[in-house]
C-alpha cells in the first residue's frame, strides 16, 4: 500500500490523473434507467395508494435527478425517464380513478 506523504507532489498529481472512477457516465445512465424501470414494475403490482404513490415518488426522484447538468447524464436518458415517468402518471391515476369507483 501506498502512503500518500511519502509521493513527491508530480508523482501525486501523476497517480490522481491515472485514477479510474468507479462508475462512467454510461453506468449513471443504465443505473437511472433501471431504477426507474424496477420502480414501474413495482407500481404495476402495488395493491394500495400508499405503496403507488411511493414507487411513483421513486420515479420522480430518478427523473429529477436526470436534469443535473454535468452529470454524465444523456438526453436519451432523460427521454426514456420522461416515458417511464408518464407510463407511471397514468397508471397511477388510472389505479386512483379504479379506487374511486368502487367507493
Amino acid at each position: 500500500m501506498f502512503r500518500s506523504a511519502n509521493l513527491s507532489q508530480p508523482e501525486k498529481v501523476q497517480r490522481e490523473s491515472q485514477r479510474h472512477p468507479l462508475l462512467s457516465d454510461n453506468d449513471i445512465n443504465t443505473i437511472l434507467v433501471n431504477g426507474a424501470q424496477m420502480s414501474l414494475s413495482k407500481l404495476k403490482r402495488a395493491r394500495s395508494f400508499n405503496a403507488r404513490i411511493y414507487y411513483y415518488a421513486e420515479i420522480g426522484v430518478y427523473l429529477e435527478v436526470s436534469l443535473s447538468r454535468g452529470a454524465g447524464i444523456t438526453d436519451a436518458t432523460r427521454e426514456q425517464l420522461e416515458q417511464i415517468h408518464k407510463d407511471a402518471t397514468h397508471i397511477h391515476m388510472n389505479a386512483n380513478k379504479q379506487l374511486a369507483l368502487k367507493s
